[in-house]
């Protein structure tokens, strides 16, 4: 069952904070460049492979051009995010429309992975309230007091072949296709649209295209841009000294700063990801649009905190699996 989640409306917000004020407006002409960008290079990406395909080019010569269009569909699912933050455009309406057409794109319903996030914002770091729209983590006591059946099945789980190679693209393509047992009308809504219009495109598909071309293009491309973005959501929030707490003693401006790693990415792969490594930045003000992050980061000194994570330090991450309380830190199954 998901945990109660309460708006933290009385939060005690730091002297800077007011800082970030200027870069959690929306800039609408900035938003339509961002979708285009994204946008146009994926539509023609998947035109490019259809037409490779219906000259019987090799599947290797293809992949190259799969590779960069799952990187595309990652660039799209982060302005599926910030839609559902309410953040990409001044106009909610518009948000909601392109969320949704992002969403179908992506797999995801737009509604129901809206509540699931906020909750997951409203509950970050929080050993109290862990379950919903975040990784599976146990302490080493519960890890220790579990059946062993529980024990397999997080060790399975925390595997980096389940998580990111099975875990993930089972989570787009057959996970999402359901709605929550405690999911509000709204949130099921979003399900049945977003299913019908992933079957509608099926059939479309299968009238002019073909299906198997389709599902050529699509499954590869939904299964590498799961896996990265698994990966991504995954060191966002699993590094050593992640910040994590009981309710009674559980900080939300510590939550957000280093609850939530800043992933510090070459500026090709940054682009791709929208931005999204600078994700405390984010947690802390999640009003803020991928486009407007990296100023807002270079402009506040006071959320340089922490040590940030490279590609090889990430790598780390791997390792740590389970929550010691008394060290209060992440540590590694051996050491249990």
């Amino acid at each position: 069952m998901s945990p109660v989640v309460k708006r933290r409306s009385r939060v005690r917000r730091p002297d800077w904070f007011n800082a970030l004020k200027p870069f959690a407006q929306a800039d609408t002409s900035e938003a339509l460049g961002q979708l285009s960008i994204t946008l146009v290079p994926y539509l023609l990406l998947w035109a490019g492979m259809l037409y490779l395909l219906d000259q019987n080019v090799a599947f290797v010569y293809i992949f190259p051009l799969i590779l960069l269009a799952s990187g595309f569909l990652v660039r799209t699912f982060i302005i599926f995010h910030d839609c559902t933050h309410g953040s990409f455009f001044k106009d909610q309406r518009a948000n909601r429309i392109v969320g949704y057409l992002t969403g179908i794109l992506t797999f995801t319903p737009f509604d129901q992975w809206q509540h699931s996030h906020d909750t997951h914002h409203a509950t970050v770091a929080d050993l109290d309230r862990r379950g919903t729209g975040d990784v599976w983590t146990m302490t080493v006591e519960e890890y220790q007091k579990a059946s062993a059946r529980t024990r397999f099945a997080y060790r399975l789980v925390r595997t980096p072949f389940f998580t990111f190679l099975v875990g993930a693209p089972l989570m787009f393509l057959f996970v999402q296709r359901i709605a929550a047992k405690d999911a509000s009308p709204r949130e099921r809504w979003s399900v049945i649209i977003t299913n019908a219009a992933l079957g509608a495109i099926c059939i479309l598909a299968a009238l002019t295209i073909g299906l198997r071309q389709y599902l050529l293009i699509q499954l590869p491309v939904l299964y590498l841009a799961a896996a990265m973005g698994v990966w991504l959501f995954y060191v966002q929030h699993q590094f050593e000294g992640v910040y994590w707490a009981r309710h009674d003693a559980w900080d939300p401006m510590r939550a957000s700063l280093e609850g939530s790693s800043f992933y510090d990415l070459p500026p090709l792969l940054r682009w791709f990801t929208g931005n999204i490594g600078y994700h405390h930045l984010h947690h802390v003000q999640p009003r803020i649009p991928m486009y407007h992050l990296e100023q807002a980061y270079a402009a506040v000194p006071a959320v340089h905190v922490g040590q940030p994570l490279h590609l090889r330090s990430s790598l780390q991450s791997l390792r740590m699996n389970l929550y010691d309380e008394d060290k209060g830190q992440l540590v590694a199954f051996r050491e249990v």
